[in-house]
């Protein structure tokens, strides 16, 4: 497959060429469900000119549907391109392909969507990950060059690490949030998914900076990274040991053996624990719900989306409405956060959740005065098959190691590093300081080229 690097070098009708290419074989792999339904042909006339990225369905592409996986969403029309989408097309690329997610960002299979299951392109009876299971799909399996998702707990890193390609979350703030769909505010971030660290590097830099438009956009110079890369800069790494260790027995040893050929490769490697990671869970479960529980209230069918028909009345309508029109763990999620932020209940819990945060964010830092980067597991474990999962809270644990970064607003990317005994893909992660995604990326390209040779 062409990188993006490559294709930006091509001429107007050679990239029209790529996109039919790309249109075909998303036709013949539509078993794989990476994109939602077969509405690629009439993309064809409206993506515009560019390199072809692959966008989250809880993105806003002016005229294409936005519909967050959800049947509440159905026929809902984007009004406006997300300023992610804007900052594409000015830079030589172009919105091309909805892809496949968890309902409002809310899994980590891509099993909870209206439109149903996507498939790991590795092996499929294991899922993709989630939520931008889509995304991930879609680039591993050669279905796009590069894509955009979501990262709200570890939403792009965890399906990027599932399918075996980059997964990229800058630090919050860096790429506005401006058109993206809210499951949870203050942790929702945009991110990138791509076949290497390059790619990576160079589609993040085409969508990110500034937007007045967006509250809690970083008011920072942007330097783009992509020019400045670099693959021999020698790095002081700590490892999360207790997290390491804690991982399955091919996850632990995968790590160990990328830790021991960084350290062979010049870079100096430091050992340090983290808190167990129930804190960070119980932290982030908390916060997510809540803001998800005032965020999907909007999908009441007062004012877009779906409403249910026969109307009684007002409450009726509102009942009924979101009953229909959202999925099992919509609601669930809806439930708990509406019972944190209740009377009598929100100093116990969502206060206490805030508190936590707080604390979680001091630890990161103080690991983060005396190296470079942290490097640690993207999951506990390679990709799990359909239906392995039989409660919530099993999901929920799936996200140890992801959720802190978001909780942190920290940077972090996931980059394959090895296959289990299966051919399922292994994972390690990288997490730098706040708005350090130089750093990151160099680490993450060192880290690639040591695996590849």
């Amino acid at each position: 497959m062409i990188s993006l690097k490559e294709a930006l070098k091509l001429s107007q009708e050679e990239l029209e060429n790529l996109k039919q290419e790309l249109n075909k074989k998303a036709k013949k792999e539509k078993k794989l469900g990476a994109y939602i339904e077969q509405f690629l042909d009439k993309d064809l006339s409206t993506s515009g000119n560019g390199v072809p990225v692959a966008i989250k369905d809880n993105i806003s592409v002016k005229g294409w549907e936005l519909t967050s996986a959800s049947k509440i969403l159905q026929n809902y029309i984007a009004p406006y391109d997300a300023t992610a989408i804007s900052n594409l097309r000015s830079n030589g690329f172009a919105p091309f392909g909805r892809c496949n997610m968890d309902e409002f960002a809310m899994g980590n299979s891509t099993a909870n969507s209206f439109y149903g299951k996507t498939l790991n392109p590795l092996n499929h009876e294991r899922v993709p990950g989630g939520s931008s299971g889509g995304s991930a799909a879609a680039v591993a399996s050669g279905l796009a060059l590069a894509s955009l998702g979501s990262d709200t707990g570890g939403s792009v890193r965890q399906p990027a690490a599932f399918c075996g390609c980059v997964g990229f979350k800058p630090s919050y703030g860096r790429i506005s949030r401006y058109g993206l769909a809210s499951y949870s505010s203050s942790l929702d971030q945009i991110g990138v998914l791509a076949q290497n660290v390059e790619d990576a590097a160079i589609l993040y830099d085409a969508i990110a900076g500034y937007d007045p438009m967006d509250s809690t956009s970083i008011n920072l110079d942007f330097i783009k990274t992509a020019p400045h890369l670099n693959a021999h800069k020698k790095l002081k790494i700590t490892v999360i040991e207790n997290y390491v260790n804690e991982a399955d027995v091919e996850v632990k040893n995968a790590l160990l053996k990328t830790i021991a050929m960084l350290k062979t490769h010049g870079h100096e490697i430091i050992y340090q624990n983290l808190l167990d990671f129930k804190f960070d869970i119980a932290a982030y479960y908390i916060i997510a719900m809540a803001e998800a529980s005032t965020n999907l209230s909007r999908y009441d069918g007062v004012r877009y989306g779906r409403r249910c028909e026969n109307i009684l009345n007002l409450k009726d309508m509102y009942i009924r409405t979101r009953s229909e029109g959202f999925g099992e763990e919509v609601k669930r999620r809806i439930l708990l956060g509406t019972f944190v932020l209740s009377s009598g209940y929100y100093d116990a819990y969502y206060i206490k959740a805030q508190k936590a945060r707080a604390f979680i964010k001091a630890k990161y830092e103080e690991l983060l005065k005396d190296c470079d980067l942290i490097f640690m597991p993207v999951t506990p474990t390679t990709a799990f098959k359909f239906d392995t999962q039989k409660s919530p809270m099993q999901g929920y644990l799936e996200d140890a190691y992801t959720i802190s970064v978001n909780l942190t607003g920290l940077g972090a990317i996931s980059v394959p590093v090895a296959k289990d005994k299966d051919g399922l893909n292994i994972s390690a992660q990288l997490i730098c300081k706040a708005y350090d995604e130089q750093t990151l990326l160099d680490g993450a390209l060192s880290l690639e080229q040591i695996i590849k040779n």
